[in-house]
């Protein structure tokens, strides 16, 4: 089993939290990392529906049995569970009592402010980073296989081709957690809006006119929207807030949680086809910005992740703020060096007074430079 950056974390927390949640997109390895690594807590499993019932018409009995030190998995299947587990905690006063999973980001997290707000450490496991592949042996060694395989574990544990582990998660994404978030009657409506938001990865999201080509009204498009983002399979970057006096866009753009799948929905059914697609550049984008926010993730932090874009164009692709500070970068899915990549930067630089060390341009490359115009980083050391 490779081995997950973010283990150190959960370990950490149950050390803190008498509850420990972790949540994240359908089949990026919840179960396998808490079954492998944590082999000293007890694994009870609520997609199992007799187990399922047993903790929706005796929750307190259920709670006897599994008493503490055990990982509840797809815990939002039974939210009246939450309330048992908090008075439970309340009286033992213990830390690493529970820990629970789910896929149900919306589900799960409702719950929790409910009945175990202050109680619970809350985690998010993404798939496969490049750093954790890396270090397991098992980075596809092109950057165009990595966009396309993307990270999903069962992709790389069971030598699954993308062309077939993606149309299956996609099919099971729809039955299991779209239907449960929502009652959507027309999937095919709902798979090709799929479709249409991969094809605007790293574009500025404009609702009105993907529910118009969908042909769906823009509140259903603003629902089904909200729908993908609560189960992790898109996200939006915000905007820049600060105007440095300049006109600012204010619309945020819209990202996949994992290329592979963006690849799939693109109707990519090879490597090689990315050599000349024209979203390369945009899937590229894609896969950095997912790297940074996982680094962040395992770490058990939120990522305050920014594009900045004025009335003329200029723009900087990903602005990370941390501690008061900026940092700039520029993404460019080229292997080739070119100077004029800082262009954006330096630009951005002239007005916010952001630091010559905080500028850095991450390109198709397998390798770091330092240039006296500043730091080009390769995607293999995103970090």
């Amino acid at each position: 089993m490779i081995k997950r950056d973010i283990e150190n974390k959960i370990r950490y927390f149950t050390g803190k939290f008498p509850v420990v949640t972790l949540t994240g997109t359908r089949q990026c390895g919840k179960s396998t990392l808490l079954r492998h690594s944590f082999s000293d807590y007890r694994y009870v499993s609520l997609e199992d529906t007799d187990v399922r019932q047993i903790a929706l018409e005796d929750p307190r009995g259920f709670l006897t049995q599994y008493d503490e030190k055990t990982i509840i998995d797809e815990a939002q299947h039974a939210p009246n569970l939450f309330s048992y587990i908090q008075t439970k905690v309340d009286l033992a006063e213990k830390t690493g009592m529970y820990i629970l999973s789910g896929s149900h980001n919306f589900l799960l997290m409702e719950n929790i402010s409910q009945s175990l707000a202050g109680r619970t450490a809350v985690l998010k496991l993404t798939p496969f980073s490049v750093q954790e592949l890396e270090k397991a042996g098992k980075l596809p060694k092109k950057i165009n296989q990595w966009l396309f395989i993307g990270g999903f574990p069962r992709i790389y544990d069971k030598n699954i081709q993308p062309a077939d582990f993606f149309p299956s998660y996609i099919q099971t994404y729809i039955e299991h957690d779209v239907r449960t978030l929502k009652n959507i009657t027309d999937v095919s409506a709902f798979v090709r809006f799929l479709k249409l938001c991969a094809a605007r990865i790293g574009q500025l999201l404009n609702v009105s006119s993907l529910a118009n080509e969908c042909g769906i009204s823009t509140p259903t498009a603003q629902s089904w929207l909200s729908v993908l983002e609560t189960s992790y399979v898109i996200y939006f970057l915000r905007p820049y807030y600060k105007n440095f006096n300049k006109r600012l866009v204010k619309s945020p753009k819209l990202y996949f949680c994992d290329t592979g799948l963006a690849s799939s929905l693109l109707g990519l059914k090879t490597e090689e086809q990315l050599s000349t697609h024209y979203l390369r550049g945009e899937l590229f984008e894609n896969m950095v910005i997912n790297e940074h926010i996982k680094q962040y993730y395992n770490e058990g932090k939120e990522p305050n992740f920014y594009f900045w874009r004025d009335s003329n164009q200029n723009e900087v692709d990903l602005l990370i703020e941390k501690g008061g500070n900026l940092r700039a970068v520029e993404i460019k899915a080229s292997a080739t060096l070119k100077t004029d990549f800082f262009g954006g930067l330096k630009h951005f630089q002239s007005f916010s007074g952001i630091a010559d060390d905080d500028l850095s341009v991450i390109f198709g490359g397998d390798a770091d430079f330092l240039t006296s115009n500043g730091k080009f980083t390769s995607w293999r050391n995103i970090g």
